[in-house]
């Protein structure tokens, strides 16, 4: 085995695992809000205690099913992908009749998938850090929000993030810890995007690399066969 090949492999290997914390991490999120957060927080102001819904009115989800989408295809088509198409093109190697070519044929497929691939983790990187950062630093009005009786709040639109971080900046009777540990859980699918991006990265390179590589050996060998049967 080549050191590219070894190299392509374990690029594959340590892309798997990226993508399964951030499928991970978001899966734990959303069930977290289904589970806990749906149920409401209670918080003091003015000397009385109010039900905040858990949820606000427009709270934006796109960014959590994009990064779940670029992880899942990173795991499914790139890793799982990966192997059966290694493993079709080794087996296919010196073979030739059908089975043989629709063997590279899936293998050449996975290259190709490599570069869309890597276009959806990329794209869920800028998205999902250019919405959170557009709504950085919102807060709650606490006099809206004790009158809302548990309806959910109506104002701004808010990522998941920017939500549990105002909330928060309520007088919270409970679950401060609850939401701080699970905020963390949030900010962790968001910046794990950076390292799956750098691993999908190295991953395309090292794909497209040994593929081409492969065909200039290939192109060679065949080229120093043509050039024994002429001087027989």
């Amino acid at each position: 085995m080549s050191r590219l090949s070894l190299a392509l492999k374990l690029a594959i290997g340590l892309l798997m695992v990226e993508s399964i914390i951030e499928l991970s991490f978001v899966s734990s999120m959303v069930a977290w809000l289904h589970r806990r957060a749906s149920k409401g927080f209670t918080f003091n102001y003015d000397g009385s205690t109010y039900l905040l819904a858990g949820e606000p009115l427009n709270l934006m989800v796109d960014q959590g099913h994009t990064s779940n989408g670029a992880a899942g295809t990173a795991f499914v088509l790139i890793g799982l992908g990966g192997i059966l198409g290694l493993l079709l093109r080794s087996w296919s190697r010196n073979k030739s009749g059908g089975a043989a070519t629709f063997a590279r044929s899936i293998y050449y497929l996975w290259v190709s998938v490599n570069i869309p691939a890597f276009l959806l983790t990329t794209g869920a990187l800028a998205y999902v850090f250019a919405v959170t950062n557009a709504h950085e630093g919102q807060t709650i009005d606490v006099a809206l929000a004790a009158g809302l009786d548990g309806r959910k709040y109506p104002l701004d639109n808010w990522t998941p993030q920017n939500w549990f971080s105002a909330v928060l900046g309520l007088d919270l009777v409970d679950a401060r810890g609850d939401i701080q540990s699970h905020l963390s859980v949030m900010r962790g699918w968001q910046y794990n995007l950076i390292p799956l991006f750098l691993v999908q990265l190295c991953e395309t390179i090292l794909a497209l690399w040994e593929f081409f590589d492969g065909r200039r050996q290939r192109k060679a060998m065949t080229h120093d066969e043509f050039v024994a049967r002429n001087e027989k």
